[in-house]
């Protein structure tokens, strides 16, 4: 692969803002299609299925969710470690790191596909799932455990990112947002596959995306020197992945973990709760884009700009993202608050479902005004490849501020799921506080390194 390619963006020159906005757009474009590409599966299984079903595909999605999410996560590793060889003008490194990437998300996926068959039944009783949707929950998890060699695959173009190519990512979602629609209108809607056509079309449609994207890719001049013989294990790349991707990983482990828990939680105040939370957590994978698109952005932009030694402009984008991600956090904040009912009807006709749903997120809406600032802060130490102030972050958020606070409130009296949604927002301040304290301090050891 050659570096004549002209879809991917420098971002070591010309306009922070422009720069950043011409790489968002796409990477929200693809998150857009993700959302709902995951959210057609609880969409069409509430209209042809019954509340069983829709807390089966609530709960079990939000399992696999984690599991992508740890998976993208320690993708992060390859993304900042590429973007830094593409900032350092080195495309051999570059092809290098990639070939480390897809040996290494081999090899997991393998043990992944083991784990998550042998254990789906463990996996849907520490969840409390409802005795009535126990059974739907575990056949969803395991058929889409059976397909997940094919979903890291689909999650790993991510990476592309780090060359600051977003265009050819929201491509192969796009695909599989397609083919998961006919999908789930074909096997869930035409056959009544229920539950286990949901999770079929999902695994079905990450397959056909990633045949595209390898034709595609094979087609493709990019700023990186790769070939097959580059797919082994380069021990030098595979520590600085590792050194990066691994504490983001287990932050984002611990954070899907303590979701988790909090929906165990709610699944343990009944049916209609527990099928509430399922819709409302897919309304909130659609709230959230903004502030995830401007992680990956920042990310990716601190990386190159890291590797070419431009410190002063990695700030600058960071604090660009801040005030944008912020403006329009306003306007999702609004909608979220007051929006919920309406938004929460597009799932399911059943109104006790519906009201659960935009209880609680009434108490959520409230992080739309201030997760950009956190993640962008985050997005800001991982493009720098200091990655341990972010796990520190994430797991104290999780398991000291969001778990204890959402205990709490559930367990106040005639308490409600806007109570419980209360708890994101105050540990996103508590995040916010912290990388306040991380950037002081990083200030302080710079003047120190200039007296």
């Amino acid at each position: 692969m050659r570096s004549k390619d002209k879809k991917e963006i420098s971002f070591v020159e010309g306009p922070v803002f422009g720069s950043l906005i011409r790489f968002a757009l796409p990477v929200l474009g693809a998150l857009i299609l993700q959302a709902a590409y995951g959210a057609v599966d609880l969409l069409v299984v509430g209209r042809f299925g019954d509340a069983t079903s829709i807390s089966a595909v609530g709960t079990g999605s939000a399992f696999m969710q984690m599991v992508t999410f740890i998976i993208t996560s320690l993708a992060m590793g390859s993304t900042v470690i590429i973007g830094q060889h593409i900032g350092e003008k080195k495309p051999k490194a570059a092809g290098d790191a990639v070939g480390t990437t897809i040996i290494l998300f081999t090899v997991l996926g393998i043990v992944l596909t083991v784990l998550l068959e042998a254990f789906a039944g463990n996996i849907a009783g520490l969840l409390q799932v409802p005795a009535e949707s126990f059974d739907k929950t575990v056949l969803y998890i395991r058929v889409c455990s059976a397909g997940i060699v094919i979903i890291i695959a689909y999650n790993i173009s991510g990476v592309l990112r780090g060359i600051g190519n977003a265009n050819l990512p929201f491509l192969f979602v796009g695909v599989a947002c397609v083919v998961n629609i006919i999908g789930d209108l074909v096997c869930v809607g035409a056959l009544h596959m229920d539950v286990v056509g949901a999770a079929l079309a999902t695994v079905t449609a990450q397959l056909v995306s990633v045949i595209i994207s390898l034709i595609v890719l094979r087609r493709q001049d990019m700023p990186i020197s790769f070939s097959r013989q580059q797919c082994r294990v380069y021990p030098r790349e595979l520590r600085r992945i590792l050194n990066v991707g691994v504490p983001i990983a287990l932050q984002e482990t611990m954070v899907q973990i303590s979701f988790l828990v909090i929906n165990s939680i709610i699944n343990n105040m009944g049916l209609m709760q527990s099928a509430g939370y399922g819709v409302a957590q897919k309304l909130i994978s659609f709230i959230m884009l903004v502030p995830s698109s401007v992680m990956q952005s920042v990310s990716a932009f601190v990386a190159q700009n890291i590797g070419a030694g431009q410190k002063a402009r990695a700030k600058k984008g960071v604090r660009t993202a801040m005030v944008t991600g912020c403006t329009l956090g306003i306007f999702i904040f609004l909608a979220g608050f007051f929006g919920g009912t309406v938004m929460s009807a597009l799932f399911t006709n059943d109104m006790q479902v519906i009201l659960q749903s935009a209880d609680y997120l009434k108490g959520f809406s409230v992080d739309c005004l201030l997760t950009c600032i956190l993640f962008s802060s985050i997005g800001y130490f991982n493009g720098c490849g200091k990655s341990i102030p972010v796990m520190i972050q994430g797991i104290t958020a999780a398991f000291c501020v969001r778990i204890p606070i959402s205990i709490f409130m559930a367990s106040l009296p005639n308490t409600s799921l806007m109570m419980v949604g209360l708890a994101a927002p105050i540990s996103t301040v508590y995040g916010i506080i912290f990388f306040i304290i991380c950037f002081a301090l990083e200030r302080k050891k710079e003047h120190n390194r200039i007296r």
